[in-house]
């Protein structure tokens, strides 16, 4: 990543900067003018417009209420500093159950809170940031099992007892 005599970095990190802004925005299913109304104005869509188009240099605080409005870790904002941008992955093959991520957010309690934390990370490594469900690979479900107390083959139905899985 090239810098300029006073620091500044180049175009290129700003171009993909932003093309991560716009990766994220678009897996939320948002337009630019969406985001600008559900912020109360506070991103202008165009400014959004124009950090995502790299335009636009987008300062650390402000990314940072970025992330909290898009509910994502701020990292994931940001492109690897080697070998491009991050690609976004879609689900993967070989999942047996989907978590309704939405219904999570309404529960209380210590495996609520423990699952929520497990499924975060694994939205983390997936950079699967769509916020309303995530499907569960079977190496996953081992995990999930775990916290929540019961045998693996058990978990699928744990889930559905909790009103958690979407389908199976």
């Amino acid at each position: 990543m090239a810098m300029t005599d006073d620091g500044e970095m180049t175009g290129s990190y700003s171009r993909k900067v932003g093309e991560r802004l716009r990766a994220i925005r678009k897996q939320k299913r948002l337009s630019l003018q969406e985001v600008e109304a559900q912020s109360e104005f506070e991103f202008k869509a165009s400014v959004l417009g124009a950090y995502e188009r790299g335009e636009r240099a987008i300062s650390v605080p402000r990314l940072q209420r970025l992330a909290r409005f898009y509910n994502v870790p701020v990292d994931q904002l940001l492109p690897e500093l080697e070998g491009g941008a991050m690609p976004l992955s879609s689900r993967s093959e070989g999942a047996t159950v989907t978590i309704d991520l939405r219904r999570l957010e309404e529960m209380d309690g210590p495996e609520a809170t423990m699952l929520n934390r497990y499924l975060t990370m694994i939205q983390v490594q997936r950079q699967d940031f769509n916020g309303r469900m995530l499907t569960i690979r079977k190496d996953d479900l081992r995990a999930i099992a775990c916290i929540l107390g019961v045998a693996v083959d058990r978990a699928g139905a744990r889930l559905d007892d909790l009103g958690l899985a979407l389908e199976r």
